[in-house]
């Protein structure tokens, strides 16, 4: 193929995949439960002095587009921004996922699944110091179709993994604490824009 023809030929790509993307926004409601294999003491403890699980609540903005579509397939990005609470410790977690969703099936259902990376900031209940470090999680859940530009997420199940702050960090001679698994769920809706 001739250079001149290959410049005409992808804005024609790039349009098309323009004209089919769709987007989705959400904001809601997640629990989530924060777990270590070892207690962490003293005033940096995340999950509070010698404990080793705690049960966070709190929000997830998020926005996805869809770029690339398949007969049974669509797939893009979905990007999160997570504020969590539980216990007086904070976890905020902003990730940016490649997602994978079906077109809708039976009963108008729509399952994904989402792998993603990004930084977790935590803070402990008892001090204002603070941390930010690598977290990656895996998400999945189902839509369902409940109008044009609405749908209902039936639920989003996550796990992720995020070095939290601790006492190793900040006191000499404290055993390090391996990061935490933070399994999570979540419902709502998604406002959908063709």
């Amino acid at each position: 193929m001739k250079l001149r023809f290959l410049v005409p030929a992808l804005a024609l790509a790039l349009t098309t995949i323009a004209a089919h993307a769709q987007v989705g926004i959400y904001v809601n409601p997640v629990a989530s439960r924060i777990s270590n294999s070892t207690g962490d003491t003293g005033p940096f403890a995340f999950l509070g002095d010698g404990q080793k699980a705690q049960i966070f609540g709190g929000v997830d903005f998020g926005a996805y587009y869809d770029f690339i579509h398949y007969p049974k397939l669509d797939v893009g990005v979905d990007m999160r921004d997570t504020f969590q609470h539980g216990n007086n410790a904070s976890l905020n977690s902003f990730i940016i996922s490649v997602r994978v969703a079906a077109k809708p099936m039976a009963f108008r259902l729509k399952p994904y699944v989402q792998v993603g990376a990004g930084a977790g900031r935590t803070r402990p209940p008892l001090s204002n110091a603070h941390i930010e470090r690598l977290q990656y999680g895996v998400y999945g859940g189902v839509d369902r179709s409940l109008t044009k530009h609405i749908d209902w997420r039936i639920v989003e199940l996550s796990y992720s993994a995020v070095p939290t702050i601790s006492s190793s960090i900040f006191l000499f001679g404290t055993p390090p604490i391996p990061p935490a698994h933070v399994l999570g769920f979540s419902t709502g809706f998604v406002f959908r824009f063709p």
